[in-house]
């Protein structure tokens, strides 16, 4: 059975004479490749060899494509493009999104659920983008955002309520071997008490437990809550954080509350978008499992 399409020269053959072609020189053309330059010259010569014409003119020190090689070269690359449109049309190229979320947040809370994510969306490549400053969604190319804050956030988005601040004291299980019932104000005297940029331990002795000053107790400042959390995993003192965050922790007793008390704060999270989003089916589609994950 004749074949359709012709006799045509070997693949590696017209890959080593394109990447030649671009890079003018067998040693680069190889580096790309993967190979060795003298393959890189075989396969070039076989080529020529069986086309019956010179596609290089060999210089001391580079390449040079005869009018021959510069004529091919344009529909061997036409070629290798076809071919890639091709293989995206069934194998399409990840979309990138871009998120925004604080580093607590990142390492608390998502990255232990994104296995499920990628799994479920293996063709959304996200990138996390973790800062303690707030990131823009124009400058920066964010995509969808975790923010924490008060209502209204600004014209030109869609807010959604992914998880209330209700603020809990944590420690390490290991702090209490004496106390059996909760601490109180009188009792925190004698713990180191954590503190993050929020500065919520003022609010919390006002509001939760009712005392108008902080006891007068030594302190550890962190500039991120991840950071306090993991002090007082350690047994480093007492942390104040958002409950969602440190709930593994709980379950697993790593962390217990000292303080029955609670505080409910103003600054909810929510899932920000741009209510023109550059890529509304994926950013849709994290912006659902986001507040899946959330319920």
């Amino acid at each position: 059975m004749n074949n359709p399409i012709g006799r045509l020269p070997p693949l590696n053959a017209l890959r080593a004479f394109e990447a030649s072609a671009r890079r003018l020189s067998f040693r680069a053309a190889a580096d790309e490749l993967g190979v060795t330059q003298g393959a890189v010259a075989q396969h070039v010569r076989g080529l020529e060899a069986s086309l019956g014409v010179k596609l290089f003119a060999r210089l001391p020190r580079t390449l040079a494509l005869t009018d021959e090689g510069r004529a091919y070269v344009t529909h061997i690359r036409r070629a290798f493009e076809l071919i890639r449109e091709a293989t995206l049309a069934l194998r399409p190229e990840p979309l990138r999104l871009t998120i925004s979320i604080t580093s607590t947040f990142a390492a608390k809370w998502l990255l232990p659920r994104l296995p499920e994510f990628i799994e479920a969306n293996p063709l959304i490549d996200l990138r996390i983008l973790a800062s303690e400053s707030l990131s823009n969604f124009q400058s920066d190319g964010v995509d969808i955002a975790v923010r924490q804050g008060r209502l209204p956030f600004g014209p030109g988005l869609v807010v959604d309520f992914l998880f209330a601040q209700e603020v809990v004291a944590v420690c390490s299980p290991k702090l209490l071997t004496n106390a059996t019932d909760a601490l109180g104000p009188a009792e925190l005297k004698n713990f180191v008490l954590l503190h993050d940029t929020h500065n919520l331990w003022p609010a919390f002795m006002e509001k939760a437990l009712g005392s108008t000053a902080l006891p007068e107790t030594k302190s550890l400042r962190f500039n991120q809550t991840g950071l306090a959390i993991d002090a007082a995993i350690s047994g480093q003192g007492i942390a104040l954080v958002s409950r969602f965050l440190v709930e593994p922790d709980l379950s697993a007793g790593r962390l217990v509350q000292p303080i029955a008390a609670t505080l409910r704060g103003d600054l909810d999270f929510h899932v920000v978008t741009p209510r023109k989003p550059r890529q509304p089916g994926p950013t849709e589609t994290v912006r659902r499992w986001l507040l899946s994950m959330a319920a």
